[in-house]
């Protein structure tokens, strides 16, 4: 099964850009089911991770200063595009992890449903009013990005 050249990187995008590992350390990823090394990726550490959370906040402001809907519809760019790729996404999947095709298949396509679904809650965010203790006050709750999470895969 031939990888999609045009959907494996072999840097980190980090603040806009394609990047190494500041070291230029790699490590290799390979096919479990044939042991053929299939591409190497950056070995990326403490500094390159502080690095792309501190591009993260500052763009967070930019974002937040987005519409509901203009953030929605980005995210619905995402969703259409890890469908117009599902069958190559697959296919990386299959090669860099051993799992049957078809399992791989399901799994963009229920990644693809989580970037929909948290797309579409962008745009229902709405507030809500509390029943305060007493006559003199209101107790209102506003939702909104409050920072950057970072996950490590």
């Amino acid at each position: 099964m031939d990888l999609p050249s045009t959907l494996i990187f072999d840097r980190a995008f980090i603040d806009g850009q394609w990047v190494d590992s500041d070291t230029r350390a790699s490590f290799a990823i390979i096919d479990p089911a044939t042991a053929e090394v299939i591409a190497h990726v950056p070995n990326m550490g403490a500094v390159e991770t502080a690095r792309a959370i501190t591009a993260a906040q500052t763009a967070l402001p930019a974002w937040s200063s987005m519409t509901a809907k203009a953030r929605a519809d980005i995210m619905r760019r995402w969703f259409k595009l890890i469908l117009a790729h599902q069958e190559q996404l697959a296919a990386i999947i299959t090669r860099e992890c051993g799992k049957p095709l078809s399992e791989a298949r399901s799994e963009v396509v229920n990644g693809a449903a989580f970037v929909e679904w948290f797309g579409e809650e962008a745009k229902r965010l709405y507030g809500e009013v509390i029943p305060a203790p007493d006559n003199t006050s209101r107790i209102f709750t506003l939702r909104q990005a409050i920072g950057v999470s970072a996950a490590i895969t």
